[in-house]
C-alpha cells in the first residue's frame, strides 16, 4: 500500500490538524527524514498554506491544535509544536505548548527548521557580572547567604558545582551546598 493510501487510512480522510474534509493533500513534514507514513500528515489547504507561508497564520484557525497535539503521529506532533511556536505571542498557544509532550528525537525533528523560541525570548540566568549561566556550570557566592528552612550560613567564597537553572525564573538557580539541595539567587553568585 502506498504511503498516501496508509496516510489517507489513519486519517479516515480528513485533515490531520483542524478536522476539514475538503480539499486534503499528502503532506511530508520537513526536513525529510524517512520515507514512511509517520513523516506525513494528510492536510487541508488552509492548513498546508498557513503552514507555508508564515505572513498567513490566522490565530484561530490553530485553535484546532486543542485536539491535535494528542496524536501519536510524530508529524503532527511536530507541526503542531512549531505552530503553537509560532503563535506564542498569544496566551492560549502558550498553554497547549505545556501540554505538548515529544519524544527527544521528535522535538529535535521539529526544531530542525528554526522554528521554536527565538534565543532571545528565551530566559538567560546571568551570575552577578552579567556573565550567562548553562546547567552544569560552577558558580562560585560572593556573599555569606542564610539558607531558609536549614541550620547554616552558606558562607562567601563556597563553590556550587555543577548547578541547574530554573527554567521558568531568570533569577535563581539550584545547587548543593554543605549536602544540601538549595535554591540561589543569581545576583548573589559569580561563574569561576
Amino acid at each position: 500500500m502506498s504511503i498516501e493510501k496508509q496516510v489517507q487510512t489513519r486519517s479516515n480522510s480528513a485533515c490531520e490538524l483542524c478536522g476539514a474534509t475538503e480539499e486534503l493533500t499528502l503532506y511530508q513534514v520537513q526536513p525529510t527524514r524517512n520515507a514512511n507514513p509517520d513523516d506525513h500528515l494528510q492536510g487541508c489547504a488552509t492548513c498546508i498554506t498557513q503552514i507555508e507561508n508564515k505572513d498567513q497564520t490566522e490565530g484561530n484557525h490553530w485553535r484546532c491544535l486543542n485536539d491535535s497535539i494528542w496524536s501519536q503521529v510524530p508529524a503532527v506532533q511536530v507541526i503542531a509544536w512549531r505552530m503553537l511556536n509560532r503563535l506564542r505571542a498569544e496566551s492560549w498557544p502558550v498553554d497547549l505548548l505545556d501540554m505538548l509532550i515529544l519524544d527527544d528525537e521528535t522535538l529535535d525533528w521539529a526544531k530542525a527548521t528554526g522554528e521554536g523560541p527565538d534565543a532571545e525570548e528565551a530566559i538567560q540566568h546571568v551570575d552577578s557580572n552579567g556573565n550567562v549561566l548553562q546547567a552544569g556550570d560552577t558558580v562560585v557566592l560572593i556573599k555569606d547567604l542564610n539558607v531558609k528552612g536549614a541550620s547554616f550560613t552558606a558562607k562567601r567564597g563556597t563553590a556550587v558545582r555543577r548547578i541547574s537553572l530554573v527554567h521558568d525564573n531568570a533569577e535563581h538557580i539550584e545547587g548543593r551546598v554543605n549536602g544540601q539541595h538549595i535554591v540561589i539567587l543569581t545576583k548573589f553568585v559569580k561563574k569561576s
